[in-house]
């Protein structure tokens, strides 16, 4: 019994969270994740997508957890049953949307749980909505909607149908303002493409 209690012990310290920052500070994220912020800025590079979007999807879609699922649906009340979606890591890309981006990327080992990764496929998504449905790449609030809805359903309006999706929109395109402003006042290096 003695030895199972410091098993116990000793793996519950190797158990960690992937927030162990304030989520709504730009700055402070950063500073714990200092990669993330390298791979943001070459997404912003690479598709034109500021940064400040690519974190607001990430922090309303999952929180900056990488093993973030959709809750399962309860039934009888109480009892687990099927998720409403096959939505996943950090930016809670669905398997079929994650497989387009994978073949179009060429890169096949991405990984939903990796943040270079889910980062991309945000960059990549919001190209392909700019392409498609010309929505400006500063756009926060209507591309959170084309992201959300998918193309198709952002085309045919979908989201009006949904006063919650308008509020979280707004929601999402607030924070991506407040991300911009504290951007400016994170101590990091003045070459930064924020």
């Amino acid at each position: 019994m003695k030895y199972l209690l410091i098993f116990f012990l000793l793996l519950s310290g190797c158990i960690t969270t992937d927030r162990s920052f304030n989520t709504a500070n730009i700055c402070d994220i950063f500073k714990t994740n200092p990669k993330w912020k390298s791979y943001a800025e070459k997404t912003k590079e690479k598709w034109g997508v500021p940064v400040s979007l690519q974190l607001s999807f990430i922090k309303q879609e999952s929180s900056f957890e990488r093993t973030a699922r959709p809750p399962r649906k309860k039934v009888l009340g109480f009892i687990p049953g099927l998720r409403p979606s096959s939505a996943y890591g950090y930016s809670q890309a669905l398997d079929g949307t994650w497989e387009e981006y994978k073949v179009s990327t060429k890169n096949f080992n991405a990984d939903r749980k990796n943040f270079r990764d889910a980062s991309d496929f945000i960059g990549w998504y919001v190209d392909g909505s700019y392409r498609l449905l010309k929505i400006d790449k500063s756009d926060v609030y209507n591309h959170y909607l084309a992201y959300h809805e998918g193309k198709g359903g952002y085309q045919k309006k979908s989201y009006n149908k949904k006063k919650w999706l308008l509020e979280v929109a707004k929601k999402v395109e607030r924070q991506a303002k407040d991300y911009s402003n504290q951007i400016t006042k994170c101590n990091f290096h003045k070459n930064s493409v924020f």
